[in-house]
């Protein structure tokens, strides 16, 4: 069966842009995983880091060719201005301006990690904090303009990862963090109760006491008498 070429761009653009939400999907968990210490361990969470950074290239990838596949879709003819513009193509226009700026954004934040270090540590965080917001707008544009977004399979596929979401980025916003967790240091040690204090005092109460009692007798064993240099030397 052959597929004429006009359907084969809008097939190219629909697997694209299921394949962009899943990998998009998959970066944005090991993102917040990662910024919600939830992977302790230092060699998983070096294998998430470089898993992270190849996937959000990937879904880059895909982001841009759904896109630019619609262009040969002779039913759709968005135009330049339909792919780029958010909100001034004619087909159903709130759904496909998200998706528009979901793109954006996702091509401002993915790379944004090889630019740590121009743009500083503090910067590329708060810019980070955005990425659950490409996966959200990139869902809510597949199921307003998807053309599968009525089928089971599709909602099933954009839904289910909510609840994992959710949990992850619950952690993210209620977890110490490490910045905040290096920012005190001695917060735990201050916090402790003194229990060594009483132990202090009642070990210099006595060493005190010891004193007392010894000078005590050496002023009973020697009397009024002024001490001289051989009654101190012991």
């Amino acid at each position: 069966m052959k597929v004429p070429l006009h359907d084969l761009w809008w097939l190219v653009s629909r697997a694209s842009g299921v394949t962009a939400l899943l990998l998009i999907t998959l970066a944005v968990s090991l993102g917040l995983a990662m910024a919600g210490r939830v992977l302790r361990h230092p060699a998983r969470r070096r294998a998430a880091l470089r898993v992270h950074e190849d996937v959000t290239l990937v879904a880059l990838i895909a982001i841009a060719v759904h896109g630019l596949a619609l262009l040969g879709d002779a039913w759709l003819k968005p135009g330049l201005s339909g792919i780029a513009v958010p909100f001034a193509g004619a087909y159903r226009p709130p759904f496909t301006g998200l998706g528009i700026i979901a793109g954006y954004l996702a091509l401002l934040l993915g790379p944004s990690f090889h630019l740590r270090r121009r743009i500083g540590a503090r910067r590329w965080r708060v810019l980070h904090r955005l990425t659950p917001l490409v996966w959200l707008l990139g869902a809510i544009h597949t199921l307003g303009a998807g053309s599968d977004a009525g089928t089971i399979w599709l909602r099933v596929l954009v839904l289910a990862p909510v609840p994992l979401l959710t949990h992850l980025l619950v952690v993210r916003l209620l977890g110490p963090g490490p910045r905040r967790a290096a920012a005190n240091p001695g917060q735990a040690t201050a916090a402790r109760p003194p229990a060594a204090t009483g132990t202090t005092a009642a070990t210099a109460g006595t060493a005190t006491t010891g004193t007392a009692t010894a000078t005590g007798a050496t002023a009973t064993n020697h009397g009024s008498r002024v001490p001289t240099p051989a009654d101190v030397r012991l």
